[in-house]
């Protein structure tokens, strides 16, 4: 199945779900992950603020932002930047109808440790499917952080087609918990 047909079924299969569905999920995965000891360590943390269908990570930021230092992406033209978390009233409503940061640049990119990213599709070898613009591929590409992939467990696939640019994933959780990962050997069954 090609990128595109992947998309689609990806987005017939969301409808199934009611909105408080994905939401108790998010918080089970979220619940699971706040114990992940890199989580635990890191102090700069990129997140995403989900779209309706996504993940959703709005109370995951509001519970962590008073003690971590969160970085939200912004889309500039065809890149991301990055910017501090500074409460609710520092977004914005950007690119794609997406709530947007408008605190501080992140001047140094090293400073990111963990980055959690959303996705279309994963599958068993890390590989992400995104929305097709490429964004998060060329953002992890300059950044040094370890990178975990969310998302709902539906979303894992066999398989993903890939391409050179795009960026694996050093471990994919869901709501059930770690589905991969590179440094324990943990693969879920799909």
């Amino acid at each position: 199945m090609d990128k595109r047909d992947l998309r689609k079924q990806i987005a017939q299969e969301k409808r199934k779900y009611s909105a408080s569905q994905k939401n108790e999920w998010s918080s089970n995965l979220f619940q699971k992950l706040e114990g992940h000891p890199l989580f635990l360590q890191a102090k700069n943390i990129l997140l995403y603020h989900s779209l309706p269908d996504e993940v959703q990570t709005h109370a995951f930021i509001e519970r962590w932002y008073p003690y971590k230092r969160i970085i939200l992406p912004l889309v500039k033209g065809d890149e991301l930047e990055f910017r501090y978390y500074e409460g609710k009233n520092s977004l914005q409503t950007g690119s794609f109808g997406i709530e947007e940061p408008t605190g501080r640049q992140v001047e140094n990119l090293d400073e990111i440790e963990l980055s959690i990213v959303p996705g279309v599709a994963f599958d068993r070898a890390g590989n992400r499917l995104g929305r097709g613009k490429g964004y998060y591929d060329r953002a992890l590409s300059r950044l040094h952080s370890y990178n975990i992939g969310v998302c709902f467990h539906f979303q894992l696939c066999p398989h993903i087609p890939t391409e050179p640019t795009d960026r694996p994933m050093h471990e994919i959780w869901t709501e059930r918990g770690c589905a991969y990962s590179t440094e324990h050997n943990v693969h879920d069954d799909l």
